[in-house]
């Protein structure tokens, strides 16, 4: 039979046991008073004792600025799993490298060297040549790697090595590891984005396919949790960029979201989650004075219906299996092979008593090597009565070749080049109205991958909002300039 449990072993399985007891209670001793908490620090808690017990290995946690959220899901959760397994090994990144090492570096001396952490887990050592604040290690073998989003991460690794033998890598198609029941470290991901560069499609872009390139790839199992912690900031944003790729969970996805806004209503009136750090009045200023940032910073919806200018609500819808295009007899097919090069835009439409109803949609980053056989085909089954593409720039070859390409089999199609100079914001803007009352659209869209690609674009698109997707309005935009120009569509 085994002896009583020391007051050091007590304590040690209570703090291991529950994240927001552990960041209480080292609170409390570093800075002599009592950790503040709301709500959302509970919900937080929650989720990441949940991480903890391997429950949850994609986590997504959109929260307002100021929350305390580093405190928390970086700082002491880090220290937790080093407490629970000191073998852990975690990446942490952040966009900026100084906070990175900053955060690093409090981890390591602020709670595992801090004399009041070595009573509780005296078995938790960090190596005497771990000096460095972007990589140290554990004795047992551990360790953290901490740099801006945007770095480098080599020679490290999250988590725990999947154990395969020779025969499993063998079978590696079939191979589905065993998760091990010992946290083992996770990549945890805080800030990915500065607010200022949100706006910014290439600073945005390049984060964003950091994670597939780069990040995704650090963890050493399936199994390793990575965590996504941070303000959303644009519709395609880093969160908003993985959910599109990956998904929720609650729609069949990879991610457990937890979303928190800082305003909400009941029994009819606003309340704030942390009244004492945030009172309702200081955030209803905000709204007033800034919709965009209060509704994406603040109430994680970085594309209110206050702000789409083309809100799916006032779009038009209608049945293709009810309509009946041989009563048309004009129809027109659009193209934009893309702007930067993100996505390659196509529209086909009837036209029938001053309404355009948009029958088919090319819209993707596939790549010309199938776009262009695509708009190819559309047009000679389509046999549209008037096609345009844009070939601005290094595109007046594309444009050449799908023009020619449609040429070589049916000569009488009517297919322009054109050279677009306007503004595509003013453009965009200018044509909204008729591309709400005018424009119809497929009601089984969600069923066709590009078309519900393309009206999610369109319903995502903000006013006033710089570099963002706009490769379909852009598009819709020009075919309603056609069309009311020659009279075709009604004012």
């Amino acid at each position: 039979m085994g002896g009583k449990i020391t007051e050091r072993e007590f304590l040690e399985s209570l703090l291991t046991s529950d994240i927001m007891t552990y960041t209480r209670y080292f609170f409390e001793k570093r800075f002599k008073k009592r950790y503040i908490e709301s709500h959302h620090h509970t919900q937080i808690g929650e989720v990441l004792n949940r991480v903890y017990a391997g429950e949850i290995t994609r986590l997504m946690i959109n929260i307002f600025p100021r929350s305390g959220k580093t405190e928390l899901a970086v700082k002491n959760f880090i220290s937790c799993g080093f407490a629970i397994n000191p073998a852990s090994k975690f990446i942490h990144l952040t966009y900026s490298n100084e906070l990175a090492l900053d955060n690093s570096e409090s981890i390591r001396d602020d709670f595992i060297r801090n004399e009041e952490h070595q009573k509780v887990f005296p078995y938790l050592k960090i190596r005497t040549s771990s000096t460095a604040k972007n990589k140290w290690y554990t004795t047992a073998g551990g360790g953290i790697y901490s740099v801006a989003t945007g770095g480098a991460i080599t020679g490290f690794g999250a988590g725990e090595i999947d154990n395969i033998t020779d025969r499993e890598l063998q079978d590696i198609d079939e191979f589905i590891p065993v998760k091990t029941s010992l946290f083992n470290g996770a990549i945890l991901i805080d800030d990915p984005l500065k607010p200022d560069d949100a706006f910014s499609d290439t600073l945005r872009e390049k984060i964003n396919r950091r994670y597939l390139n780069t990040i995704k790839s650090r963890i050493n199992s399936i199994h390793t949790p990575i965590i996504i912690i941070g303000q959303r900031l644009h519709p395609n944003d880093f969160c908003g960029f993985i959910l599109d790729i990956e998904g929720k969970k609650e729609d069949g996805g990879e991610w457990d979201v937890l979303s928190i806004p800082s305003l909400y209503v009941e029994n009819g009136e606003y309340k704030s989650i942390w009244e004492s750090k945030m009172p309702v009045t200081e955030l209803l200023k905000l709204k007033e004075s800034d919709e965009y940032t209060f509704e994406s910073q603040y109430q994680q919806n970085p594309v209110s219906e206050k702000g789409k200018l083309f809100p799916k609500s006032e779009l038009s819808f209608y049945n293709p299996e009810l309509f009946k295009f041989d009563k048309t007899n004009y129809s027109v097919f659009f193209i934009d092979p893309a702007d930067r090069g993100d996505d390659f835009a196509g529209v086909f439409g009837y036209l029938l008593n001053g309404i355009i109803y948009i029958d088919d949609i090319i819209c993707n980053n596939t790549g010309l090597e199938y776009n262009i056989p695509a708009s190819i085909d559309l047009a000679l089954n389509k046999e549209p009565s008037y096609s345009q593409i844009e070939g601005n720039g290094g595109w007046i070859q594309t444009a050449k070749d799908i023009r020619s390409g449609i040429w070589a089999k049916n000569e009488n199609i009517d297919i322009r080049i054109i050279n677009e100079t306007k503004n595509k914001e003013e453009k965009i803007a200018s044509q909204a109205y008729f591309i709400k009352k005018r424009f119809c659209f497929r009601s089984d869209y969600e069923k066709l991958p590009q078309y519900k690609k393309s009206v999610d674009m369109l319903t995502k698109y903000m006013k006033g909002v710089k570099d963002q997707r706009d490769d379909i309005p852009d598009v819709l935009a020009n075919v309603s300039i056609y069309l009311r120009r020659n009279g075709l569509l009604e004012q």
